[in-house]
């Protein structure tokens, strides 16, 4: 009776179906990772996920992963391109300033991966949105200022400034910002900036700021010393991805 009950039990629980997913930006090959259930029926929404300065990592499957279990199809993006994995953080830093002085070039990088993600079977590309965490959060803020047909994107302790120059141009997406309260990589004048920007484009945005918490609070391999500036934090991390599925309720 007991080995029926657990037959019956594992049964229920969903298949997943994560891969590599190789696409491109004009010649540039991008190396992501896709994850679904295989017991999907119909169209259902999408998700891009964006990673932080390290690139592509275990940490973006996994979320992807937890998206897919979620019920959505979850397309974690490559910005950097095949092959380029930074070893450490002074190389992380090069890569990442690359892309944060061009925005032009991290834009085209995100569009790749929506429009990748649109074109996957079971999903509805009338239904996306972009996730992205530390450098990735920027990206997610990047794809609501440049207008991408996202319904939604979501930043965790994402660096939320934008150049000086650049003209401040209605945004249609809704915005859930995640941020680490004690955050010392990302100023109150930063966020005080980022808030005025949102007033200047009329955006439909909610800010939420987590005590205690600093940059890269949803990482567990950030470690715990909040006196590096950035650490992971359970109760933030909890609650964040709380956030961000009930504002998928909401947009989707």
């Amino acid at each position: 009776m007991r080995r029926a009950a657990l037959v019956l039990s594992l049964a229920a629980l969903p298949v997943l179906a994560g891969q590599p997913l190789t696409y491109t930006d004009g010649p540039t090959k991008l190396a992501g990772y896709i994850a679904r259930l295989s017991s999907i029926k119909g169209k259902v929404p999408g998700v891009v996920v964006v990673h932080q300065w390290m690139g592509l990592t275990d940490h973006e499957r996994k979320v992807s992963d937890d998206l897919a279990k979620l019920g959505y199809v979850a397309l974690a993006a490559d910005i950097y391109g095949e092959g380029e994995h930074p070893a450490n953080s002074g190389e992380a830093g090069k890569l990442a300033g690359k892309y944060k002085g061009n925005r032009t070039l991290y834009r085209r990088r995100v569009a790749a991966a929506i429009e990748t993600l649109k074109a996957q079977k079971g999903v509805d590309g009338s239904r996306l949105a972009v996730i992205g965490f530390c450098f990735g959060g920027m990206g997610a803020l990047e794809a609501a200022r440049a207008g991408f047909p996202v319904k939604g994107v979501v930043s965790f302790h994402g660096d939320l400034d934008s150049p000086a120059d650049a003209k401040v141009e209605p945004i249609s997406a809704k915005l859930l910002v995640c941020h680490g309260a004690d955050d010392p990589f990302v100023t109150a004048k930063a966020v005080a900036g980022f808030q005025d920007e949102m007033r200047q484009a009329k955006a439909d945005y909610v800010f939420v700021a987590y005590a205690g918490a600093v940059h890269a609070f949803t990482q567990k391999e950030a470690g715990s010393d909040n006196s590096k500036g950035a650490a992971y934090n359970e109760a933030a991390q909890r609650r964040s991805w709380q956030h961000m599925q009930d504002f998928f309720k909401e947009i989707f």
